[in-house]
């Protein structure tokens, strides 16, 4: 079975999580989207929102699974025995960042591929960040995020 973790922080899940993740289930038997605890970050979401909201986003595609874990990832990739760490990227800035961890990666791992999606070009200025700074100022969210998850920004305020 090909299985690919892709690893990330989700706070909130993006449009270009979900393309990325779709597009990668034609590449692979399972894809596990791995919401990533870090004990010293404070979220918009918890980890268990996060969680919901990947698997609301995800509902329709049985080939996705949907968990949380600590520590490094390619040690969760092992566990889980996964053969790809899967990983977006929008920009040559965020190529740069994912080279220098596909290679560290590959240095612990060596077993372990780093399969690197560019994300389609519409979703290329979506950012989880902005996302939270526009939802903070009141704005509308709609066109960043999938709307499974638009519940979890109203109960917001």
């Amino acid at each position: 079975m090909r299985r690919a973790l892709f690893p990330g922080s989700f706070d909130p899940v993006t449009k270009g999580h979900e393309n990325v993740v779709i597009r990668a289930t034609v590449m692979f038997d399972e894809v596990v989207v791995a919401v990533g605890r870090h004990g010293s970050k404070k979220g918009l979401f918890s980890v268990e929102e996060r969680v919901a909201m990947l698997e609301a986003t995800f509902a329709a595609h049985p080939s996705v699974k949907v968990v949380s874990y600590e520590g490094l990832t390619a040690d969760f990739c092992r566990s889980l025995g996964a053969q790809f760490q899967l990983r977006g990227v929008r920009n040559a800035v965020d190529l740069s960042y994912e080279q220098t961890l596909a290679h560290m990666t590959r240095a612990m791992h060596p077993d372990l591929d780093t399969v690197v999606l560019l994300t389609d070009p519409e979703y290329a200025s979506i950012h989880s960040t902005v996302v939270r700074d526009v939802h903070a100022h009141g704005g509308d969210v709609s066109p960043f995020v999938p709307e499974a998850i638009l519940p979890w920004f109203a109960a917001q305020g």
